[in-house]
């Protein structure tokens, strides 16, 4: 080799090596500091651009867990509205047939007719007051229904219907102004609580179908997101007991390119040997 005071070879060699160890250094401590091997588009721009879709699909589904839960919560309210109605269409059923009786007096069939009164008034107030996030089901306020979202670019939905179980309706046929002064006339009330009590129950199951399909759905979009997490922590998260090891191995690397460049600008000093 030409020994040579304008030109070092050997002690670029040796600065190309160290920069190399320094930039891998950087990188590997960059992956320390974020937990992340892909921490934007520069470190792999494909698995970058993957991962950014799919952690748009997770906060999507965010959103339809969000819509689910008032979902759920809005058929809850709306059920237990409506469970309360079916046992208040019980009781007013027995006091009607109560005083059906043609042997009962009339005072007694008027303490019965005051009690009927007021757990009819209980229904129109329960139907007032079942509603969640301001949506009623039962009032006959809502025409739609309450529409949750099922995808995440909102495509899919799940209708929850209404169900109008409001006094002089087409399920609680009773009149808001029903009531007996006599035993025919309980006899015939008690026949349409019948009717507006298998009604109800039918308007039940239909609500209890929608709240399970909504809470089935619920279920599974948690899990889908949950493996959406995983799958974006398997492209771009780092292997920290990798990547310490590594950072110990690159950091003795560091300290020996040092040496070895030092050891390169030392060698034109040889020249002056020469001279002596």
């Amino acid at each position: 080799m030409t020994n040579s005071v304008n030109t070092n070879y050997g002690a670029m060699v040796a600065l190309q090596n160290l920069n190399k160890t320094n930039m891998q250094l950087q990188t590997t401590q960059n992956r320390i500091n974020t937990g992340l091997q892909v921490a934007n588009a520069k470190d792999n721009g494909g698995i970058y651009a993957i991962a950014q879709r799919m952690r748009s699909d997770v906060s999507a589904y965010g959103v339809v867990q969000d819509s689910l839960n008032r979902g759920i919560s809005t058929t809850d309210v709306t059920l237990a509205a409506g469970e309360a109605i079916s046992d208040l269409l019980i009781e007013m059923k027995e006091k009607a047939l109560a005083a059906g009786d043609t042997s009962l007096d009339t005072p007694s069939r008027v303490a019965l007719n005051e009690d009927f009164k007021a757990l009819r008034d209980q229904i129109a107030t329960i139907v007032e007051n079942a509603e969640f996030n301001g949506l009623n089901l039962i009032d006959g306020s809502a025409t739609d229904g309450f529409i949750a979202l099922a995808n995440a670019d909102g495509s899919k939905t799940i209708t929850v219907g209404t169900e109008n179980l409001s006094l002089s309706g087409t399920i609680v046929t009773l009149s808001s102004t029903a009531s007996f002064g006599t035993a025919t006339a309980a006899s015939d009330i008690a026949s349409q609580i019948a009717t507006s009590l298998e009604n109800v129950n039918s308007a039940l199951a239909r609500l209890g179908t929608k709240s399970k399909a909504l809470e089935i759905h619920q279920t599974f979009v948690t899990k889908l997101s949950d493996a959406l997490e995983s799958g974006i922590g398997n492209l771009v998260d780092a292997d920290m007991a990798k990547e310490s090891a590594k950072l110990q191995s690159l950091q003795v690397k560091q300290q020996l390119g040092i040496q070895a460049l030092s050891i390169a600008n030392s060698a034109p000093q040889s020249v002056l040997s020469f001279f002596r």
